[in-house]
């Protein structure tokens, strides 16, 4: 890590921020990879936060392993509370909390106590009875949390993240950061360009992430269309220069049903001045959700199980 991290007093924050943590249904989770880009996908925070402590949390699955690894690897994340969907907040600021991540070990009592009730709240009561809790024994006792330890929460008084923003914590770097090197490979497309506009276009939540100047990663609300040398993303204060970035577009239902996700990483190129740059993506993943919340369960389960006789294969292998 290049940047040191603070130890001092906690950061704490206002009660619309709090009204935001504690009732936004998804967020965007931004962590940063090995050749100093960063990622960006969906997680349901169910309001997990300490406010005294200032800590936010979230959970995750050990099925996601080598998101897991990366933030080991470089604890520095991002959560962006952007959207107001099928939630309790009534806010309309866009809220950006950065900070260290500490991944847990598993705990029954943490899941049975903590989340399984903050859950209900978001996502419905679980299903119950002999089948259920065999079908999804892996997917609940699969699950860990991570603790954020929050170093600096940014806001704008809107979802664009558009206007002035307010800054808690640390202060924001004074300069934007360096350009990076591009890829070995090249910094073009090396996806359909078209094919992906589409899928972005047909949802309506849009995020892109890259490492800042001191190197948490940020995450910005962007509109994205189709244009003659990559995706054209547009937003407030993006960094002049080439640098890695990730993409993520989603939708959601209520309780989190008929989830939608489509997930880049790729080049972003953006000239000084200018609140539009040019994404080239490199990779491509999605998925779509059962928008029933029985099938949705029963494809829950079934993924859980097969990433923990995934996992036991392959420490029996090693």
């Amino acid at each position: 890590m290049d940047a040191p991290v603070s130890a001092g007093a906690p950061v704490t924050w206002d009660d619309e921020i709090d009204d935001v943590l504690d009732g936004d249904l998804t967020a965007g989770l931004a962590y940063l990879t090995p050749a100093a880009g960063a990622v960006v996908t969906a997680v349901a925070p169910i309001g997990l936060r300490d406010r005294a402590a200032g800590v936010v949390s979230f959970t995750t699955s050990f099925g996601f392993a080598k998101k897991l690894d990366r933030i080991r690897r470089d604890p520095r994340v991002a959560l962006a509370y952007h959207a107001r969907d099928h939630g309790f907040s009534r806010s309309s600021r866009y809220v950006l909390v950065q900070g260290v991540a500490s991944v847990g070990e598993p705990d029954d009592a943490f899941l049975r106590e903590v989340v399984t009730p903050r859950a209900t709240r978001y996502l419905g009561p679980p299903r119950e009875g002999r089948f259920w809790d065999r079908w999804m024994r892996e997917y609940y006792a699969d699950r860990v949390g991570v603790d954020v330890r929050v170093e600096r929460i940014v806001s704008w008084p809107n979802l664009a993240g558009r206007g002035r923003p307010e800054v808690l914590g640390a202060p924001l770097p004074d300069a934007a950061p360096a350009p990076q090197e591009p890829p070995s490979k090249g910094t073009g497309p090396r996806v359909d360009v078209r094919r992906a506009a589409r899928r972005l276009a047909a949802v309506p939540h849009r995020l892109l992430a890259f490492r800042g100047a001191d190197g948490f990663p940020v995450v910005v609300a962007v509109e994205v269309e189709e244009g003659a040398e990559g995706l054209r993303v547009r937003a407030p204060g993006l960094p002049p220069g080439g640098r890695r970035a990730g993409l993520l577009g989603h939708d959601y239902r209520e309780q989190l049903v008929g989830l939608v996700s489509r997930q880049h990483t790729g080049w972003l190129e953006v000239r000084a001045g200018a609140d539009e740059g040019v994404y080239a993506p490199h990779t491509e993943s999605g998925f779509r959700a059962p928008a029933n919340k029985t099938l949705l369960l029963l494809a829950n389960g079934f993924l859980a199980k097969r990433n923990v006789r995934r996992d036991r294969r392959a420490a029996a292998a090693g």
